[in-house]
């Protein structure tokens, strides 16, 4: 019982986590495009409020649920797994960029890049790819 509430939540803190990050790279992108709007500040800092508050603590609710279930299914040394993590940790990093991104057009320090608007297919192929991996277990 208790490893369907430990799915049950880190299913959800995934969901929480991917559309923070599509939110982050879908404004950032935004960002780059409408640059001289007076909204586009607003809703960077609005985004970038939003990373803070949920989108990060959702990223180490996935860490720590997922970490939990791979032990508790001594999953460990399964190739879907060690691939799953490397696409975990690449999407991890991915954060970290578009949160200093955020950070940075919230404090008008840079103009945006237009490298994000690439990122949305991205974090969804590679979150498709992580619900395959983890449903199939092809490896």
């Amino acid at each position: 019982m208790m490893v369907e509430w430990l799915k049950a939540l880190h299913v959800a803190a995934v969901l929480c986590w991917s559309g923070g990050l599509l939110a982050a790279a879908i404004t950032i992108a935004a960002a780059a495009t409408k640059a001289e709007a007076a909204g586009a500040a607003t809703m960077v800092e609005i985004v970038s409020r939003w990373d803070r508050r949920v989108t990060t603590p959702a990223m180490l609710v996935v860490w720590g649920a997922g970490l939990a279930l791979a032990m508790q299914g001594q999953w460990f040394g399964s190739l879907w797994l060690t691939i799953k993590l490397g696409i975990v940790v690449a999407l991890s990093a991915l954060h970290g960029v578009l949160a200093g991104t955020l950070r940075r057009l919230a404090r008008s320090e840079t103009p945006a890049a237009r490298w994000p608007s690439h990122m949305p297919p991205l974090i969804v192929g590679s979150t498709a790819a992580i619900a395959v991996l983890v449903v199939v277990k092809p490896f």
